[in-house]
Parts: structure tokens; sequence; C-alpha cells
């Protein structure tokens, strides 16, 4: 499959499109999938540029609107997280993922899905230490404040994301804490200068983030917010000598977190809990076909000319086995990429082949829901917390095992009678508009809108047969709107 990955959006998919298509013509290719890593822009009207948390001069509706009242449709199917500019009421309704457009599929605060096999996984928004343990308590009307911590990941989307096996992709806008040592720091600081105080002290990027990409091992990882392009290599399960776990080959990391690209201040100290996991062995490099390992060498054959005595038999130790092969090593690339603008590094196509598993076709690709996703949202959304508070979660051990019981009913009752096993996205959630066009908001344009519920959320729950928790949240605020569906 040809991937296309785009850094920041920022409204801009006319131009994100056509810079595919003058790819296309230029290489003879064909794009099969644009992923974008943020700051996405689903602004459907002006009520909704009143949830976006940029100034003033910032707020303009951008090209998305015509494709969400249906004017243009995407010419490739799409596939967004959010980043820390978007209408956060939009991205609320889709909390648990879901069209935001035809053609254009929200990831939700935190999700996995798969197209055509390929296992991609993402977080929405940046991190921040005040609001990182906190619950969603966010409600419509939104406080300047609340604007802005609305999209600050929780460790409860980390927790669900810790437990997932290596996925082939995952996306986020934050760039992991610390990357920057696993690529070309010098020449990063020569281009940004003043990155330099935050990568001295430790604080450029998200801690979560960089321990979801340790215990994940996937094979790509995306990322934006920076407005540069930048690539780094990780590489896993290298023994260190002299280091034992947590010793001298473990990597520091700095208790502070600082605002980037972003007005929220704080300094406290955060220590992050994931899920230890191995990673997923069709992750992993393989030897080259044809190339077979070594077998131990042999013990030297007795000379039958030699006389022995069965004392000395007994009192001689044979030579000890030869130590087992290393474990395979798996790599991590981190690519994080510019804004859309011209002359800008913001788009880059790579290929990615789905697994042997997944037949091939010539069609559209299929976009799927990921039965171990499902697992993690159903073993977890007792957990989803709508207030400030944010009750205690099970340990490791508790979690997957609930997610083992939790993945026999996913395949059960949502897996077991589709054809290859797969359960498209479409048969459940289909686009709908819920909140008006530009130019339908009459005279309160410069109002934050009403809740709408989205009838794709109400599906994915029926689905799973878990509470619909994401609208809740109307009861708190204004009501609802009157585009709801019925």
């Amino acid at each position: 499959m040809k991937i296309a990955i785009e850094g920041c959006c920022h409204g801009a998919l006319d131009a994100v499109y056509a810079q595919i298509a003058t790819l296309e013509r230029a290489h003879g290719y064909t794009v099969d999938l644009l992923l974008v890593c943020g700051d996405f822009q689903a602004i459907r009207n002006a009520r909704d540029l009143q949830c976006m948390a940029v100034p003033d001069k910032y707020r303009q509706l951008g090209g998305f609107a015509k494709y969400y009242t249906g004017q243009a449709t995407a010419p490739v199917l799409t596939i967004v997280i959010g980043g820390n500019h978007e209408a956060s009421n939009y991205f609320w309704e889709l909390y648990h993922g879901g069209w935001l457009a035809p053609n254009i599929y929200f990831l939700g605060h935190a999700g996995c899905i798969q197209v055509n096999g390929i296992r991609i996984a993402g977080a929405s928004g940046i991190f921040k230490a005040q609001d990182f343990r906190l619950g969603h308590h966010e409600r419509l009307p939104y406080s300047p404040g609340a604007m802005r911590s609305i999209y600050h990941i929780r460790e409860y989307n980390v927790m669900r994301l810790s437990l997932l096996t290596s996925p082939g992709i995952f996306l986020s806008h934050d760039w992991p804490q610390h990357i920057v040592h696993h690529g070309d720091l010098g020449g990063l600081l020569r281009r940004k200068p003043y990155f330099r105080d935050d990568v001295s002290k430790g604080a450029l990027g998200s801690p979560p983030l960089m321990g979801l990409l340790h215990n994940l091992k996937p094979r790509w990882w995306f990322a934006a917010h920076l407005h540069c392009r930048f690539e780094a290599t990780v590489v896993h399960d290298v023994p260190v000598q002299g280091a034992g776990p947590g010793g001298a080959g473990a990597e520091k990391t700095n208790p502070d977190e600082i605002d980037i690209d972003d007005d929220d201040g704080d300094g406290d100290d955060v220590r992050v809990h994931v899920a230890t996991a191995s990673a997923d062995p069709e992750t992993l490099p393989t030897r080259n076909e044809g190339e077979s390992v070594p077998p131990p060498p042999l013990l030297p054959a007795r000379n039958p000319e030699e006389i022995t005595l069965d004392e000395e038999e007994d009192e001689v130790e044979a030579p000890p086995p030869p130590p087992p092969p290393p474990p395979p090593v798996s790599e991590t690339r981190f690519l994080a990429l510019d804004k859309c603008l011209p002359k800008r590094q913001f788009l880059e196509v790579i290929d990615v082949d789905p697994p042997p598993s997944f037949s091939s076709a010539t069609g559209p690709p299929v976009l799927a829901f990921d039965p171990e996703w499902l697992a993690i949202v159903r073993a977890f959304n007792p957990y989803m917390s709508l207030t400030h508070g944010q009750a205690a979660y099970p340990d490791e051990a508790a979690a997957r095992a609930a997610v083992r019981r939790e993945r026999e009913w996913v395949d059960a009752h949502v897996f077991a009678a589709k054809p290859e096993g797969v359960a498209r996205i479409d048969d459940v959630q289909q686009f709908v508009v819920t909140a008006p066009g530009p130019g339908e908001e009459g005279t309160l344009g410069r109002v934050q809108p009403p809740y709408y519920p989205n009838p794709q959320t109400a599906a994915f729950c029926a689905m799973l047969q878990i509470e619909n928790k994401v609208d809740l949240v109307a009861s708190a605020g204004r009501g609802v709107g009157p585009h709801e569906a019925a």
C-alpha cells in the first residue's frame, strides 16, 4: 500500500490533496491512504470556531466544511487524529472514533483500527502534567481553561493504548520525549535553535508517548506539532553491557514538562505507568530467506585409540553449552512532518505491505475494527470518568485478564459471523450531518454551539453493549442541538 503521511493540516485539506495528486502524476503511483497527525481543524461552521483554542486572528473556517456538507469528497481515504488546535466539541462527539465527513475518519481520542489488515493506532492531543490524571470534566460551553484541557491527553487513554500488542503504525501529535536523541539532533538544533533549552532540560516531547513507544514497538511512528521534519530510529531489545533492569542503559527522564506551542504552564512531577508487553513477532525483522541459524558446535568425537578409566570419566565435567542466540532486534522508525505551507516538508509517501493473512483486493482500502482494541474499550469503559476525579485503575495483570475475557466476547458477538473475520467499520458507523453547515448558524456565529449527539457514537456503543458515556455530557451543558438524528 502507498500511504501518505501529513503533519499539521490546519484546515488546508485542498492543498494536501493537491500535493498528493502532484506526487501521483510525477511518480506514476496511486496513494491508497492518507494519515494526518493532528491540528486537522474539522470546522463545520462559525460556532465550531468558538470551541478552538487559538487567537482570534487564526479563527478561520478553513477547507473542511465543504467536505462535511458534501460539496466535495475526499479523493483518498483519510484517517486523522486530534492536535491542540481543533474544534474540540466535534471531536468529543466522536470520542471513540467515527466519520468526520465521507471518506474522512477520526481515530478518536485514542484508538486502533485496521486498513487492509495493517493495524494503525493513535493518540490525540498533547501532554500537560496538570491534566494527565484527571477525568473528562469539560462541558459546553467551554471556559477558556476547559477549551485547552479538553485536548490534553489523559492517563486513561495511555493506559488503554498500553494494553495493545504492537501495531504497525502509531500516530501522535506530540513528539515522544527524548526522541531527538535518536536522530540528527545537531541538524535539528541548527534549523530550530530555540529548541536547545528544552532539549537540554529533557523537556521536549511527551513522557507518556515515549513510554508507549518503548512498550508497543511499532514499526512506524508519525507525529507533527513542532512544525519541522525530523527522522529518528529507536532500536529496541538491545542488551547493554553492565546495565541490569533499570540500570545504566535506561533513559533519563525529566520530571518537568513545559509548554510547546501552548499557553498553559506546569512543572508537576509526572511518572507515567504503562503496561509492558512483548512485541508482535510479525513486526520484528526476520533473517534473509535461505539463511539459517548455525547449530551449536559439536563436542570432539572420542578417539577410539584412547584408553580411559571409569573414574576419570566421572570426574571430568562436560564443557558448558554455547550461550543462546541474542533475541531478535526490532526498530521503530520515527518521522515528524511540518505544517501544510508552500516549500515546507509536510507530506511524505511510504510503502507498507499488508499482512499475508489479508487477502489482496483491487478495490478501495478496507477500513475495519481491531478486535483487540474493541476488547480494551469494553474492559475499560467502566473507568471512563466524566468528572475531575479518576477512579484507580486495575493493576496490569488484572487489566490484561479483563481484556482477554472481553476479547472472547468480542470474537463471539462482533466477529463470529463476519466474512474472513473482518468487521467493516462502515457496516456499523455511517457519516451523519449533526451540526449545520457554514452560513446556517443565523445570528449565533460567535456563540459556542449546543452539544450534538452523534449517531455513530451511539452505534459503536450499542455494538459493544457498553454505556454511552460520551453523550452524558449533554445533561450538564446547554442541551442538544436541533440537528441530532432520531
